[in-house]
């Protein structure tokens, strides 16, 4: 997993990746929500994300994480035709916040 900053307030979850034999355990649920309580511990006030719709377990852990869908715009890559979409989660003010996160 991937996190970075993509502005002052925005953080960016640029790439998640399970081993197909770790995966069904949970891992990636507990991977995004350290990349989102990082995030919020560092002061962002918002997540981004880009994913393809094919992606179903992890589209399911971004939506049961927060992330609501923003957009979504047919590509063709890796050979195929799919739908890329853009998953955005507000930090701010949310319960669990990090002490001493800006706001």
């Amino acid at each position: 997993m991937v996190c970075v900053a993509a502005s002052d307030i925005t953080a960016q979850l640029r790439i998640l990746l399970v081993h197909p034999s770790a995966r069904g355990l949970g891992l990636g649920r507990r991977l995004v929500r350290t990349c989102v309580e990082f995030a919020r511990g560092a002061g962002y006030r918002r997540m981004e994300l880009w994913t393809n719709d094919v992606l179903a377990a992890a589209r399911q852990v971004y939506l049961s994480e927060g992330f609501t869908l923003q957009g979504q715009e047919p590509h063709h890559s890796f050979g195929a035709d799919l739908i890329g979409q853009t998953y955005a989660l507000d930090l701010a003010g949310r319960p669990g916040d990090v002490a001493g996160c800006r706001t």
